[in-house]
């Protein structure tokens, strides 16, 4: 048996790490971030593995197991689209994808680390798509388009608040001591 009480204890003289203290909201968004790169990597592995197969069997087969009606109009207008597929899409739709995922993943980064970069990238990429989630509820508006848009609104709103705000306390701060004048 070892004696404890003469053993020294380093963890006792260093002070205790502080709790980080994440900013709720953008834990929240960079979640939202990391489901959507999540989302995209799917896709992206999907048309991948699509390569080399006929993307109209593949359908005519989904639609047989979940027993849609193949009278649909709906079904055949996917049916003939998909048809269309081919390997060469195939490929620009999984790069696509996985570009996206990849900027996806480094706006999710950045605002969970409270990063300015990260916070400025996402209102960026957000105002980018703005205009056309206007432009696609004008066209046809669903109940989806409309949460996605207020949901992005929101994210924008926010972040806009946020960069906006660490702009002006930067500004106000003092610049630190020029070593070499003292």
């Amino acid at each position: 048996m070892t004696d404890l009480s003469s053993t020294t204890d380093d963890t006792a003289s260093q002070p205790a790490p502080r709790p980080v203290h994440h900013n709720k909201l953008l834990v929240l968004i960079a979640a939202y971030k990391f489901l959507q790169a999540l989302l995209f990597v799917a896709l992206g592995v999907g048309a991948l593995r699509l390569l080399h197969k006929d993307v109209g069997d593949v359908f005519e087969q989904i639609r047989d197991a979940l027993h849609f009606n193949p009278e649909s109009r709906f079904i055949n207008f996917i049916l003939e689209k998909v048809s269309l597929v081919d390997d060469k899409m195939l490929r620009r739709i999984g790069a696509v994808a996985f570009s996206y995922a990849a900027l996806s993943l480094a706006e999710g980064i950045g605002l969970y680390l409270e990063r300015a970069w990260g916070e400025v990238l996402t209102l960026v990429i957000t105002a980018s798509f703005l205009p056309w989630e206007v432009f696609e509820i004008f066209r046809h508006i669903t109940w989806v388009r409309v949460a996605l848009l207020l949901i992005n609104t929101l994210v924008f709103i926010y972040l806009l608040k946020t960069v906006t705000l660490r702009r002006m306390r930067s500004q106000q701060q003092p610049p630190p001591p020029d070593p070499q004048q003292s």
